[in-house]
């Protein structure tokens, strides 16, 4: 009776996933660019779909304007720097995350698992703390989360050997140091001044957005994704076990290590960029996984554009829903950790 089944039946996993991954791409290339219009159009001050338009496209193309010129100024001045921003760090978190996770072989890790997160906050506050201005703050964020990510190797490393569990131990241990002196730095700040401007970054925030952030993270975040994306079939070989990567002819300690350098760079510019926003490297993923399948080639992109597109609609909901504007750290976390918990029962703890 199987010869009469239907093909789709028929069809192994890997080919259904790879017949999913093709129907998917086009949605996965156009999903960001509609949803960065439609974000560019709402707000407290609403601008039509084709005025929005128009004044993007006025940049390149000779366009009578029809618009006021208030509305220019909301979407290429205020709009269009966060829609980028969020776009931006959205696809780094996520591309971080499917490198972080396909490394360990383990679907907890997240781009955060060095202590580069705490790292980058200790020194987004020890900045704040020192120069009592926000200008400052993605340069230390961003030195101190690579500092972080050096001092977690630095640990895990035994006789010029490091394994993944002394790196995981390594990243806790580095993580809790770097806690406890944002702990003392939040002591000693001055409470009405100093300490909510800590506390504020801290939880997340795409209000300072910029061109000239754009201008320096974007090229430092585009390296590290271009080394993952060179390394995809490396990164597939080394999901199996140390044993098989080997066995396969790969250097694992050296493709560990440039993984690792080039997944933390992106963390620590996008923590350097807006603070610390969790959950997007942990669980978009695992959608994207379930979407195109393991394979780096087709996950690496796919996280990028769906982490893109989850970003952006969590921040255009957190400027528009409330006339306070909630910090980028709580959507997250509470539309992913349901989510999340809805992938382990639906996996029943199995992964792959």
């Amino acid at each position: 009776m199987t010869d009469f089944a239907p093909a789709a039946k028929r069809a192994s996993p890997h080919a259904r996933i790879a017949t999913r991954s093709s129907v998917l791409a086009p949605a996965l290339i156009v999903l960001p660019f509609i949803l960065a219009v439609l974000a560019l159009c709402l707000g407290r001050y609403v601008v039509s779909p084709a005025n929005a338009l128009s004044i993007l496209f006025s940049q390149i193309l000779p366009i009578e304007p029809s618009w006021q010129a208030v509305e220019e100024t909301v979407v290429l001045n205020i709009r269009l720097p966060r829609v980028l921003m969020a776009l931006v760090i959205g696809a780094g978190l996520a591309v971080s995350g499917a490198a972080f996770q396909g490394l360990f072989g383990n679907p907890l890790v997240s781009p955060h698992i060095l202590g580069v997160s705490s790292g980058a906050g200790f020194g987004a506050a020890l900045t704040i703390l020192l120069f009592r201005h926000l200008a400052f703050v993605p340069a230390g964020a961003l030195i101190f989360g690579i500092v972080a990510m050096m001092i977690a190797l630095w640990i895990s490393r035994r006789g010029g050997q490091s394994s993944l569990f002394m790196l995981i131990l390594a990243g806790v241990i580095t993580a809790a140091m770097f806690e406890a002196l944002l702990a003392l730095l939040k002591y000693v700040a001055d409470p009405n001044d100093t300490l909510p401007t800590i506390v504020y970054w801290l939880m997340g925030s795409l209000t300072a957005s910029s061109y000239e952030m754009l201008a320096w993270g974007v090229p430092l975040m585009g390296l590290g994704i271009a080394v993952l994306w060179a390394l995809r079939w490396r990164l597939n070989v080394m999901s199996l076990s140390e044993v098989e990567a080997r066995s396969l002819g790969t250097d694992v300690q050296k493709m560990r290590w440039v993984v690792i350098t080039a997944a933390t760079l992106v963390t620590a510019v996008t923590v350097s960029l807006a603070g610390i926003i969790g959950w997007v490297g942990l669980v978009i993923p695992h959608v994207a996984r379930m979407l195109v399948g393991s394979n780096h080639a087709a996950l690496i992109p796919a996280s990028m554009s769906i982490g893109a597109i989850y970003l952006l609609a969590i921040d255009t909901v957190a400027r528009t829903a409330t006339s306070a504007e909630i910090p980028r750290s709580i959507l997250p976390a509470v539309v992913g950790a349901p989510f999340f918990a809805y992938l382990l029962k639906r996996a029943k703890g199995g992964w792959s």
